[in-house]
């Protein structure tokens, strides 16, 4: 980032491999790289200078429109902030990936309500978002995520904004997610949140300090 004297290297020389089916927690103090790890996985920033393959593709050597389809078809994103658009339903807001893909309408619906469906909201589908709690307005948010049948689904301090209960809630729904196969790679600051996943990845100053197997998994399945 930045220039001349005012340039700030937020990675330096990163090697990191994450298998499929993986669930993996990125923690680290604020200012460590996190979130440019995340960004670059998410494939919302490239690299300046090495490689990064998502499923096998080479993406710094993708352009921008083939960069969205992938990030499309293949990554769920999850946020603290839910992002929801407050005007449509819970059922409009998993749609969302689903319109940009050019899904036909049905199929779309169909899609949607069983992704809902699976994060225990079918009974919310027609609520706006200033109708749903925090916990559920990050269910949706996750629904929406995994409408895609991503290969891949990052989150970005998924629970911020959610107390212990609901936290552990969330928790507990990525772990299924995992345990149905998807790769799930989290970023937190929580040791809380770190403990649900099977490995912890610890981010200080731009590199990893350590990448070892969560020995004290909490509710391990």
């Amino acid at each position: 980032y930045g220039s001349g004297a005012a340039e700030l290297m937020a990675l330096k020389g990163i090697d990191l491999d994450i298998d499929a089916g993986e669930f993996v927690a990125i923690m680290g103090p604020s200012g460590s790289g996190k979130s440019t790890l995340m960004n670059i996985i998410g494939s919302l920033d490239r690299p300046t200078s090495g490689s990064y393959q998502l499923d096998g593709v080479p993406v710094e050597n993708l352009d921008e429109t083939e960069l969205a389809r992938l990030r499309n078809r293949k990554i769920g994103f999850v946020f603290q902030s839910f992002k929801l658009l407050p005007r449509h339903s819970a059922l409009a807001n998993v749609e969302v990936p689903l319109v940009y893909g050019r899904v036909a309408k049905a199929e779309r619906s169909r899609l949607a309500a069983e992704s809902l469906r699976r994060v225990g909201l079918s009974d919310r589908m027609d609520h706006h978002p200033n109708q749903l709690s925090g916990g559920q307005q990050q269910r949706v948010a996750i629904a929406r995520a995994m409408v895609t049948s991503p290969v891949l689904l990052l989150a970005d301090e998924p629970t911020g904004a959610l107390d212990t209960e609901m936290t552990d809630q969330i928790m507990k729904l990525f772990c299924d997610l995992h345990q149905s196969g998807m790769t799930v790679v989290l970023v937190t600051h929580e040791p809380m949140v770190a403990a649900y996943a099977e490995r912890i990845v610890r981010f200080r100053d731009g590199r990893i300090v350590s990448d070892e197997a969560n020995r004290e998994r909490a509710h391990a399945h």
